[in-house]
């Protein structure tokens, strides 16, 4: 199996496992595996090391191999959404390069600290969890421009999300949040923050002063 102009795309075989002819492709950039009905992935990812985009979403994965973290070039996407996974592995911290990762609809209930280190990382969604607490090591990723976060079960966010002063959007969503800390309302570059479906939250007064410099506000 030879990549054409650097992509895999075996998107919707229904393959049950990756062919193992796929890690023998060390100059592929692009390897879309999404919407099988994989269990697992070989650890022979991690020869992969030209990698840009990965997408192993729609898949049924309840783990990472430790190798993925040895895709340093990986930078444009990583797709992990609709799997059953409620961990990553701490070597994917080594992924500095990766701009934009998606976790949603897994099992997740304690935020992924390894995210935590990807400090070229713009946009992340981790929606439809379960997760309960962002740590305050969240400061690390600090290009970040949008963080979604809608269904999960979060009653407060760190005063170091202020320290995010790249960030544009959050959302919000569907949680169960109590309290905000004031340094949301010292992010300079904030345009939207979506409450909508929240029913817990105490109004903080500086809401009305992010929506008079243009932030959009939704409750």
């Amino acid at each position: 199996m030879r990549a054409a102009s650097g992509t895999i795309n075996l998107w919707k075989r229904n393959l049950r496992t990756v062919p193992a002819e796929i890690w023998n492709e060390t100059d592929v950039r692009v390897l879309i595996l999404a919407d099988n009905n994989f269990c697992e992935v070989s650890p022979r990812i991690g020869d992969l090391h030209s990698l840009r985009t990965l997408d192993l979403g729609h898949n049924r994965l309840t783990e990472l191999p430790d190798a993925i973290g040895n895709l340093e070039e990986l930078r444009d996407f990583l797709y992990l959404h609709d799997n059953r996974l409620s961990s990553l592995p701490p070597s994917m911290g080594r992924l500095q390069k990766l701009r934009y990762l998606n976790i949603s609809e897994n099992q997740f209930s304690t935020f992924p600290e390894c995210i935590c280190c990807m400090s070229s990382l713009v946009e992340l969604r981790a929606t439809d969890n379960q997760i309960t607490r962002i740590p305050d090591s969240v400061a690390g990723v600090s290009r970040l421009r949008e963080l979604h976060l809608r269904d999960n079960r979060l009653c407060s966010l760190p005063a170091a999300i202020g320290n995010l002063s790249d960030l544009r959007q959050i959302d919000l969503r569907g949680n169960p949040i109590e309290v905000l800390p004031d340094s949301i309302s010292e992010l300079p570059k904030l345009e939207k923050l979506d409450l909508r479906w929240v029913k817990t939250l105490r109004s903080p007064r500086w809401l009305n002063d992010l929506e008079k410099r243009g932030c959009l506000v939704y409750m």
